[in-house]
């Protein structure tokens, strides 16, 4: 670990601190992480080991505001995809401040604010990321959608663990491999630094021999008590399921509620189908 990056940990950024709001731009309040920590605690994506997925880090910024040239204030909503290979994650109350600094900044238009995203956050994650505008004309063209599949939450289990143990994980070797898609909204975990609680649902596809519902339902509540990144919990779960279940194919996408008008949706998946997922907001978000 290089110096650079021992000030790039999680402890050094702004969460659970006191911050003053920048009103005017101001690129180097994005804090970065490097990826490299979490994974290697995975045992993935070191320098001898190529990653077991591909995905992105889709990004909703809510609240974004600037002035135009005459001084009146603009709004829009703000979509970043990050790609999951890239080597950073942002720390999301540094990326809220540096959002907050376009809020007395006077730009020429949406292109002028496109420009100024894509660079700085690209720059941050250390990859070309992404960016989307979606102004206010344009609001009643976003659309809600709950994320498809078989609803594990309908099932009558008993919980005595709140921390993820993969050995719950099991399948039944003997059945043919299937084809399908499983959705619980019953995933919560906690930030890393301040403890604060983060809401999600998650929905895993994968084909290979059936995992079975009740005790990956019982893995999923296990990180209730566990404290990590949104996009960290992702891959964990992505990682013991490839690990204790051996599936052929395997995604994982999780949505999480928003904070500080900034939601989070980590996607990971071995197989690809020519598609990125959906976008589209749930009920919660």
């Amino acid at each position: 670990m290089t110096a650079s990056d021992k000030l790039n940990q999680p402890e050094h950024s702004q969460l659970g601190k006191l911050a003053s709001y920048a009103a005017h731009y101001d690129a180097s309040l994005l804090f970065p992480i490097p990826r490299a920590d979490k994974r290697q605690e995975l045992g993935i994506g070191d320098s001898s080991r190529t990653l077991p997925f591909f995905g992105m880090d889709i990004w909703n910024a809510y609240e974004v505001s600037w002035l135009n040239l005459r001084g009146k204030p603009q709004v829009a909503i703000v979509t970043v995809m990050a790609p999951a290979d890239s080597p950073n994650i942002i720390e999301s109350k540094s990326f809220k401040l540096y959002l907050n600094s376009y809020n007395q900044t006077k730009l020429a238009g949406t292109e002028a604010l496109l420009s100024l995203l894509q660079a700085d956050l690209s720059a941050g994650f250390g990859a070309t990321v992404q960016v989307s505008i979606t102004t206010q004309e344009n609001f009643s063209t976003l659309k809600m959608q709950e994320l498809d599949g078989i609803l594990l939450d309908r099932l009558d289990i008993e919980v005595s663990s709140y921390t993820p143990n993969p050995l719950l994980l099991k399948t039944d070797s003997q059945v043919a491999p299937v084809e399908e898609t499983l959705v619980s909204h019953l995933l919560k975990s906690n930030c890393l630094v301040t403890g604060q609680p983060d809401w999600g649902s998650v929905q895993i596809r994968y084909v290979g021999a059936p995992i079975d519902q009740e005790s990956l339902l019982q893995y999923l509540i296990g990180f209730r008590n566990h404290n990590e990144f949104h996009e960290q919990c992702v891959e964990r779960i992505f990682t013991d399921i490839m690990q204790q279940c051996k599936p052929q194919k395997l995604s994982v996408y999780a949505r999480y509620t928003r904070r500080g008008g900034l939601d989070i949706n980590p996607w990971r998946s071995n197989f690809s189908t020519g598609q990125k997922p959906s976008n589209a907001r749930n009920a919660r978000q």
